[in-house]
């Protein structure tokens, strides 16, 4: 693996893996209030100040966001199955 592809797959790790907590949080808070809204976005600022620090192209952002979305889904569906449990 390329140095390129190990700060890609760093950013992509990183925008999955910090949305998993604010996906759980983002779960017990009513839908569109101003909290519900800062956990969606809270760690949009962090991942583009590592994309722009490891100068990755703009081509990864598609991406990034897929990730984002698929960890803000899985901590969703953790808090609902702790709370069912």
């Amino acid at each position: 693996m390329t140095i390129a592809n190990t700060h890609i797959a760093i950013v992509l790790l990183f925008a999955l893996l910090s949305n998993l907590p604010l996906g759980y949080l983002r779960q017990g808070v009513k839908k569109r209030s101003a909290l519900w809204f800062l956990y969606i976005h809270l760690s949009i600022p962090f991942i583009i100040i590592l994309r722009l620090h490891y100068a990755i192209s703009w081509h990864i952002i598609p991406a990034t966001v897929t990730c984002a979305v698929i960890g803000q889904l899985c901590g969703g569906i953790i808090r609902k199955r702790r709370q069912n449990a």
